[in-house]
């Protein structure tokens, strides 16, 4: 593996809620669209499938994205969250422009390559902002997408199953960020619960386990709780 000096690494993670929470929400158009996505599913309807709404850009948006990075011995926290999702996504952007615009730089999320980064890359276009330079993969081939994942870290070239990050952090013996929610939950505290701190704070947990994680496949030691520093 190249060696990637850790303090150029944004470690990120990304919560998205479904546009609408219930299928019958959705306009007649969307409604159409989303039947004709689930049509050859023969013993599930496209109704049901609907509470898988909120990981296709084009039926979801984000609501939360958590960063993490070293700055010496720090690991700081940052959190950009709230029902707005093109101020959500443009003060993230602003920090993207400011702060990682160097070859060097990279981006590293849990199965980043195949959620977080396009997800993003695709709300950004839909709500009319243009790519942060460190996110402008559009077009390029998966090697040449340079931005770190855990998830493709641990396959070791192996093309098998998803492994989840709690199934992980239990391997390796770090600290689960499942304590309180679960991915599958966002929807339900976001529209019932309104409760978006929460799902900033699980948002968080998880942007901390994605950086101990990555230490310990570089056979690093792992960040501790006293280094953790919130800066909003």
């Amino acid at each position: 593996m190249e060696t990637i000096h850790t303090n150029n690494i944004l470690f990120l993670d990304i919560e998205t809620a479904p546009l609408v929470y219930k299928y019958q929400e959705l306009d007649e158009p969307f409604k159409k669209l989303w039947d004709l996505k689930y049509q050859h599913y023969k013993d599930v309807t496209p109704e049901q499938q609907y509470s898988k709404a909120g990981i296709f850009a084009e039926f979801a948006k984000v609501i939360c994205i958590c960063v993490g990075y070293f700055n010496g011995k720090e690991f700081r926290l940052r959190s950009f969250y709230g029902h707005g999702e093109k101020t959500v996504l443009k003060e993230f952007k602003e920090l993207l422009d400011r702060h990682f615009t160097e070859p060097e730089h990279r981006l590293c999320a849990h199965n980043g390559k195949e959620f977080d980064f396009p997800f993003l890359c695709r709300r950004f276009l839909i709500n009319g902002i243009g790519l942060p330079e460190i996110l402008n993969i559009q077009g390029k081939k998966p090697w040449e997408i340079q931005h770190l994942d855990t998830m493709e870290m641990w396959k070791f070239g192996d093309y098998k199953n998803f492994t989840s990050l709690n199934l992980l952090a239990a391997v390796f013996n770090i600290p689960t960020p499942k304590d309180d929610i679960d991915g599958s939950q966002v929807a339900r505290v976001y529209y019932e619960e309104k409760n978006l701190d929460r799902i900033k704070n699980y948002c968080q947990k998880d942007v901390i386990t994605v950086a101990r994680l990555y230490q310990k496949m570089r056979a690093e030691q792992p960040l501790k709780e006293e280094q953790l520093v919130l800066t909003n």
